[in-house]
């Protein structure tokens, strides 16, 4: 005699798949029920005011604000040749630690008070602990390095 391929856990699965369904069924029953007794369409809409601000009213039309479509920028807008401010890639610091045997140190930018760390490949006068240095940024891997590195 053959054993029954029905076993208890692909029982149980049977069962919680049917509830599912049932349950299911029953919501959407509710939903129409609930539909059909407020007659409303749904989903209720959402309106944003003047202000940006999401309202379940309409805006006042007469706050709205008429744009021309000549107005709109698309992208990254020009700059005048008078917005353009020189940058002096040169920055000014303190040595905060430095160590020669490792080759590595910290220097502080005097103008933003942020560490940049300095190899000794990208030193160009030996440098020691407190001293004013001139430096350049250039990005790393875990962030912004100094190189160009010079005592003051």
């Amino acid at each position: 005699m053959a054993k029954s391929q029905q076993t208890f856990s692909k029982s149980e699965k049977e069962k919680k798949r049917l509830k599912k369904r049932e349950d299911k069924r029953k919501k959407m029953e509710a939903r129409k029920l609930q539909k059909e007794e407020n007659g409303s369409s749904g989903i209720p809409l959402a309106y944003v005011d003047h202000n940006g601000n999401l309202t379940d009213t309409p805006p006042d039309p007469s706050m709205k604000v008429k744009v021309k479509a000549e107005n709109i920028v698309i992208g990254v807008p020009q700059k005048d040749d008078s917005e353009v401010e020189e940058f002096d890639p040169i920055r000014k610091g303190k040595v905060s630690f430095y160590d020669n045997s490792k080759g590595f140190g910290f220097i502080i930018d005097s103008e933003t008070n942020e560490k940049h760390f300095t190899h000794v490949s990208s030193i160009i006068d030996d440098i020691a602990e407190n001293d004013n240095v001139t430096f350049e940024l250039e990005k790393g891997q875990r962030g912004m390095n100094a190189v160009k590195v010079k005592q003051a």
